[in-house]
């Protein structure tokens, strides 16, 4: 088993003679752990890193006397690797938070392993809604998106415009159930029937026979609820059965920019999608996007990079306001308390269930023609306020939360 993990540094002098006892073992550690080489690498990834560093680098850690350290790992997407790692960053490397996770079959058994070791987990890469649901933890923010906030932006305008019959082709884990779960509901909520569904291996590359199977379900809506190089290759796989042109639609559940731009504006033109921040929305992301493409080999980040950026700011800033990084649920509790701005997410808070809330966007991929230059993909079609993008706290059973 791979338990490599590359070390960065942020950071790292304090001026002479600051006392930072406060914090534990003197420096404020953050673990980037995420998939730093397969399906989810350019979700997240070495991408991911840099997010974090930026961030350190932006709230000015040095010239305030912290301390502050990255470093990275690669979970594999497999729960005990992802597992593993975490316990020798708490246990012997000194980590006070760990921060991304894509995944949400690992960020589970990270969400358990932060709470027993009382340090921090801020997830921006995994989807599932249990994290502020069921699982949720004082120890936890879920920051960026979810599989709730998919399925009701997504899902529910589709439906809306007409795509009454689904049928679902779902990764066969944790994330994958909860998408086709949250948007089975939505379907049927809104007076939709869904036809049928097959559970894909994960991670897939041949998803022909499953293709065939939702293409003789004679539904309208083909909904992938799956991600990265699996949303990729499905719609690929699609287009040579000529499913869309035989008239069925497909609905990209979580995509992300990366994926539109593997799949280029041709096969993924029409493509209709819900994100929580895209690059040329303002000269904010504008000129965040331009530094990271710079370090990224030309590549434009993904929500998921830009969520990791917002948390640690957010993050620091509530260790900067206790002086103390050493009792995790207590930092998040100061999270909790003040509310969040920085240039990429704007204004926002955080909810008891451990629920970033902010605004969601729905968008629709560009034809090629209306593109008007590199990574220019996206026309954002709606904005859906915050209070409605996420699944109303009472509705969670997040045991947190005080009936």
């Amino acid at each position: 088993m791979r338990l490599k993990y590359l070390a960065f540094s942020a950071a790292v002098m304090l001026a002479a003679g600051t006392a930072h006892a406060q914090y534990s073992d003197g420096v404020i550690k953050i673990g980037v752990l995420n998939d730093q080489s397969g399906l989810y690498a350019d979700v997240s990834g070495p991408g991911g890193t840099w997010a974090a560093k930026k961030a350190v680098e932006d709230f000015g850690a040095a010239k305030k006397g912290m301390k502050v350290e990255v470093i990275a790992g690669d979970h594999q997407n497999k729960p005990d690797v992802g597992s593993n790692i975490a316990r020798q960053w708490y246990d012997t490397d000194g980590v006070d938070v760990i921060v991304d996770v894509p995944t949400s079959s690992v960020a589970l058994a990270i969400n358990q392993i932060t709470k027993e070791k009382n340090k921090v987990f801020l997830a921006s890469g995994p989807a599932t809604a249990d994290l502020t649901g069921p699982q949720c933890s004082p120890n936890m923010v879920h920051w960026t998106y979810d599989t709730w906030a998919l399925a009701n932006g997504t899902g529910k305008a589709i439906v809306q415009t007409g795509g009454k019959t689904w049928f679902f082709l779902t990764a066969d884990y944790a994330f994958g159930h909860a998408l086709e779960r949250d948007t089975r509901a939505v379907v049927e909520a809104n007076g939709g029937k869904v036809l049928g569904a097959v559970r894909t291996p994960f991670p897939g590359n041949d998803f022909s026979s499953f293709l065939l199977q939702a293409q003789a379900s004679k539904a309208q809506i083909i909904g992938l609820a799956n991600a990265g190089g699996d949303t990729i290759n499905s719609i690929k796989q699609a287009a040579e059965f000529g499913i869309v042109e035989g008239g069925q639609k497909l609905a990209g559940m979580l995509m992300f920019i990366t994926d539109v731009h593997s799949l280029g504006l041709k096969t993924a033109q029409g493509l209709n999608f819900t994100t929580a921040w895209y690059w040329d929305m303002n000269d904010a992301n504008r000129a965040f996007a331009k530094e990271f493409a710079a370090a990224n080999g030309g590549k434009m980040p993904t929500m998921v990079q830009a969520g990791i950026y917002s948390s640690v700011i957010h993050y620091l800033k509530a260790v900067e306001a206790l002086k103390s990084d050493s009792d995790g649920a207590k930092v998040v509790a100061q999270m909790k308390k003040m509310p969040t701005e920085d240039k990429l997410f704007g204004k926002g808070t955080i909810r008891i269930d451990g629920r970033h809330m902010h605004d969601m966007y729905l968008v629709e991929v560009k034809k090629p023609s209306e593109s008007k230059g590199p990574w220019d993909y996206l026309t954002i079609k709606k904005t859906i306020p915050a209070n409605e993008a996420f699944r109303p706290l009472a509705e969670g059973k997040c045991p947190l939360v005080k009936s």
